[in-house]
């Protein structure tokens, strides 16, 4: 199936630290199926890891709307507000 085959090309390009290739194949599993949870928090991590926090965030707010115990979504979400208060302070720290 070709969801499934996205997906792991997405997880290896993931263990090969290339983050903007996985989030090209993430993206391209939700055009497939949008309610597979697990490929938007395998995406936020992409995201954190490539410092877009914003994106990252409305992963893990999507993923909360619809399974609000995922624990891998609070904790990706919350690392992301974290990426998102430290560049907006002046000094980068708290």
């Amino acid at each position: 199936e070709k969801f499934k085959t996205l997906k792991n090309e997405g997880n290896d390009f993931v263990k090969k630290g290339k983050y903007e290739e996985a989030v090209n194949k993430y993206s391209e599993c939700l055009k497939l199926n949008p309610k597979e949870c697990t490929v938007y928090t395998n995406r936020a991590l992409c995201y954190l890891k490539l410092f877009k926090y914003e994106e990252a965030k409305q992963d893990c707010d999507h993923v909360l709307q619809t399974e609000d115990s995922n624990i891998k979504a609070f904790y990706r979400r919350a690392l992301a507000h974290k990426g998102l208060q430290v560049r907006n302070t002046e000094h980068g720290r708290y």
